[in-house]
């Protein structure tokens, strides 16, 4: 490469929901644009994250989790997985490496020859602390008898290990070009957007089995005040009244504490004062109504059946 030549380039990671992609990208970028939780599905957006790699910009598309879809919803996340990995210039396909190669990672795996199209597709075995080394090298194996991966790396996206040797990695593969987003940008999601994904966050972790599959937070409106300070009013849709009462709390302690824990995170990430206002509100029909979809980064036609 010459000197003073710069790189950038789309980076898709896939897998099955839990696989660890949200927990990576935010590794990489160095900050949280990722929601990550213990529930699967988290991720509905193809939330792009931006990380520099010496004169390379490594743009990160965390794609929902490929798993069986069933409902429309389902659908659209699938779609939007395999678009950001049939847009991207490379593709890093993440397992779990005490889970090996599930039925549902052979599915990808097979999948992965018409989709990936000419990019380079890397095999990262994540969460490798959790098994020993024999495992490791026979999961490879068996891995790479199933598909020529350019790459294979173990790492351990909650610690950073291997992570650094992946992103070396990427930066390589990526073509030459100018830098598509401004070096200090972390993130291409509009505010909005990341201010609902951490009051969703703070829902999950708080309400964990009990919290509603039909959910979805949207930023109603933002404002910017005269002392520096935002005022971001949202509203939680649910599709029950049933609902509304797990994410209201009694005597609306729940919807309290979630608001208070996504205040400070937000104030944390904007770094300034954050006055949070949020509403549940019922809406039966919200997983049929494109608008919602529009709010998630999905494409309401990708869930036709």
């Amino acid at each position: 490469m010459k000197e003073g030549t710069t790189k950038a380039g789309f980076v898709a990671l896939i897998g099955e929901p839990n696989a660890g992609k949200s927990t990576l990208l935010n590794h990489m970028v160095g900050a949280k644009v990722s929601i990550v939780t213990h529930k699967v599905q988290t991720t509905r957006a193809r939330i792009r994250g931006v990380a520099m790699a010496g004169d390379a910009q490594l743009i990160f598309v965390d794609t929902p989790g490929l798993f069986k879809p069933r409902r429309r919803l389902d659908r659209a996340m699938v779609a939007a997985a395999w678009g950001g990995a049939a847009d991207a210039d490379v593709v890093v396909l993440m397992i779990e490496a005490h889970r090996g190669m599930t039925d549902g990672v052979k599915a990808i795996v097979e999948a992965l020859a018409e989709r990936a199209g000419d990019a380079p597709v890397a095999l990262a075995i994540n969460k490798i602390d959790k098994v020993k080394s024999e495992s490791l090298l026979a999961l490879t194996k068996e891995m790479n008898d199933a598909y020529p991966f350019a790459e294979t790396f173990m790492i351990s996206a909650e610690k950073g290990h291997g992570c650094d040797t992946l992103k070396d990695w990427l930066a390589a593969q990526v073509p030459e070009g100018p830098f598509l987003y401004p070096e200090d940008q972390i993130a291409d999601l509009p505010m909005r957007m990341i201010a609902a994904e951490v009051t969703r966050e703070k829902l999950t972790l708080r309400l964990h089995q009990e919290l509603p599959y039909e959910l979805t937070v949207e930023t109603e409106n933002w404002e910017e005040r005269k002392d520096g300070s935002a005022r971001i009013d949202q509203l939680i849709y649910v599709a029950r009244d049933g609902h509304k009462g797990i994410v209201l709390g009694k005597g609306g302690e729940t919807v309290k504490a979630v608001s208070q824990a996504a205040r400070l995170e937000l104030e944390e990430f904007l770094g300034r004062r954050v006055h949070l206002f949020v509403k549940v509100k019922v809406r039966p029909n919200w997983l049929e109504e494109a608008e919602r979809y529009s709010e998630m980064g999905l494409d309401f036609k990708d869930g036709n059946a």
